[in-house]
Parts: C-alpha cells; structure tokens; sequence
C-alpha cells in the first residue's frame, strides 16, 4: 500500500510518501512501513519577526509552496499519482486556514484520480509515528508535547485513545516559546531556550512545579511562565548568564513536572495491564526534540522497568511522512473519508474525554 501524505497544520508545509507492507505477508515486514520521500518545507523565517505563528502568512504561505512540494514528493519517490493507493491530509486540528489548503489539495488529487481520500487527525499522525520507526505494539503510552498540545495517552488501537492528561492552561511548546521570547530569545523558542540552559545553572531560581504531587495526570505551564517573567523582573537588565540560569531553572522545572505526571501514568498502566512486562511510553511532537527531557523520561522509565521509545527528531517536528503513515494505518482497516469531509480547527483523539478548563478560557486547543 502506497500513501502520499499532505500536512499544512501550522507552519510547516509538507509532503511524503511511505508504502506500509501488508499486514498478511509472508516476510518480515508485514505490517512495517518504509519512507519513500519526506519533502518539508519550513515558515520559521515567514514568522520570526513577530515571535509567533501568524495564522494568514502560514495560509498564504502553504498556497504557494504546497504544489511544488508536493510535485517534490513524488519526484523523489520516484511514482506517479496513479501507482498511489489514497491520499492523506491532515484535516484537523490546526489553524483553520492551513488545514484548509491541505485538505483541498488532497480532495483534489484524489477526485482526479480516482483515489480514496483519508483525513487523518494531526494528533493521531504523532501518535502513530513509533509504529513506523519501531514498530511499537498496542496498547502503549503517549507523551505528545508540541506548541499546541500537552497530553498523556493511552493508545489502545488506530483510532482507539484514552486521554489520562491534558494541559489546563498553555502548550508546553507554547510555554518554552513564551518564555524564550520574554527573556529576548529568537523564535522558534523551544531550541533556543535548550541552547542557553546548557550553560546555565539550573539551581539559582526556584520556580515553581505546577501540578507536581496532585492527583491525576493534567499539567499547568502557565504560573511556571510567569515565575520566570517575575525572577526576570527582579534583576532586570539581564546578563546573557541571567538568561541562561532563567533558561536552565525552567528547562529543570518542565522536566521535574514531566518526571512526576509520566511516573503516576506508568504506575497506572502497569496496574491496568499486568501481563505487559515492558511497557513502553512514545514521545511525539516537536518539543520531544529536547535533549534534557528525553533524558529525563529515559530516567523514569528505566526506574519502572519501561521503555521510551522516542522517533527520529526529524519525525517529531510536523511533517508529511506522519500524515501518511497514518493515512495508511487506517486505510488498512477499510477506513475512507468523503471528498465533503470538512476540516476542523479543533478535533480530540479522544472525543469523550471532557475539557480541562484552566487559565484559558477555551482550554487545551485540541
């Protein structure tokens, strides 16, 4: 099965093509996938002078790369649309306006020529990723850290989640951008603010841990974002050794928060799911490229006899091939959309899980 994958969330434009093995074939790869092209296109220098995403550049953006990417990813795959199987596009969650442009896009392709159409949901492509590079079993915990999510998974089949923990108030990938942009760092924040903590003394400030201790599995980013600004505050002009203290002192926090939610959910599983001798927890989405928390999750799951299972950071951040593998895994199942499909600026994996309302007033974004 071959299935080219569109993505156009936020501010990466992209395209790829992956064949995913049949899951009743007599080799070694039966149910395995194999990337034949990942074109991504990013938007950061589109954005970096206003700190943040602008939601009508990243759409007027995606309207002049996406064809030339996607003519790249099939180039590069060496196929022609004909030899495809269907075509995936995320279809939701993001900003409505990019969402938009991908999903017609692949409506297009598809009515052209005559293919299935599957929406993927944009979550459901970081959730999915480990099951292409590592082949990770069902059921298996999620940690998905991104600009516009913060949650705790458990993925119990294709399409199959249970939502443990979300965030009540920022992202964390907002969290480090916010905080980096307070403390006078280029955006994308989150690579910056890992950059300067590690000349940084992660002692000198204490800042808070939110949620630390407390039942259940939700975080809290904003209160520790505005200790950073109040410590800022306090010893203003900052040194560039202020700001790599301030960086280190709130990269040690995040991480110690992580620590705590990510050990109650392993406790949990291992409870729920006796028989699984070796658990394994996945880290997907853009902030999983941090250094200091993968080495801080490897930490808390070797204590508990688990594994982390963590993609290639190239697959972290938003991309095609994440789109497409999912498009695959659930066209396996027989799963097909309509070509009236509509997009959707905000889609839970799991719809029955109620919302956390926090600071925001609209609460998580997914």
């Amino acid at each position: 099965m071959i299935v080219l994958g569109i993505e156009t969330s936020c501010d990466e434009t992209a395209a790829a093509v992956v064949r995913r093995y049949d899951d009743t074939s007599d080799n070694e790869r039966s149910g395995q996938g194999e990337i034949l092209s990942n074109v991504v296109l990013s938007q950061i220098e589109d954005h970096a002078a206003y700190g943040g995403v602008v939601p009508e550049i990243a759409a007027r953006a995606h309207v002049e790369a996406l064809d030339g990417i996607i003519k790249t990813a099939m180039a590069e795959a060496g196929l022609s649309f004909d030899q495809l199987d269907a075509v995936a596009a995320t279809s939701g969650p993001g900003l409505i306006g990019g969402v938009l442009i991908g999903l017609m896009s692949a409506k297009a392709i598809a009515a052209a020529h005559n293919l299935p159409l599957v929406a993927v949901n944009h979550l459901e492509g970081h959730a999915l990723t480990a099951r292409l590079t590592n082949n990770a079993p069902f059921p298996h915990l999620i940690l998905l850290v991104s600009g516009g999510h913060s949650q705790i998974l458990l993925v119990k089949g294709v399409g199959d989640y249970e939502r443990w923990g979300t965030t009540i108030d920022d992202a964390l990938g907002e969290a480090f951008d916010k905080t980096a942009k307070l403390l006078g760092l280029p955006y994308p924040g989150g690579p910056e603010v890992e950059k300067a903590a590690l000349s940084g003394d992660s002692k000198r400030f204490a800042l808070p841990r939110s949620m630390k201790g407390r039942e259940g599995y939700d975080f809290s980013f904003s209160g520790l974002k505005s200790a950073v600004r109040r410590e800022a505050e306090k010893i203003a002009p900052l040194s560039d050794q202020d700001v790599a203290d301030l960086c280190a002192s709130f990269q040690a926090a995040i991480c110690e928060i992580l620590a705590d939610r990510i050990d109650k959910a392993l406790i949990t599983f291992s409870e729920r799911f006796p028989d699984i001798a070796k658990p394994q927890l996945v880290v997907a989405g853009g902030v999983a490229s941090n250094k200091a928390i993968r080495a801080t999750l490897d930490s808390v799951l070797s204590a508990r006899g688990a594994e982390l299972v963590a993609p290639p950071i190239r697959l972290c951040t938003d991309n095609g091939v994440m789109i497409a593998w999912a498009g695959a895994e659930r066209f396996a199942l027989g799963l097909s959309d309509p070509l009236d499909t509509a997009a959707r600026p905000r889609w839970p994996l799991d719809e029955t899980a109620e919302a956390r309302i926090g600071a925001g007033r609209k609460g998580a974004k997914a």
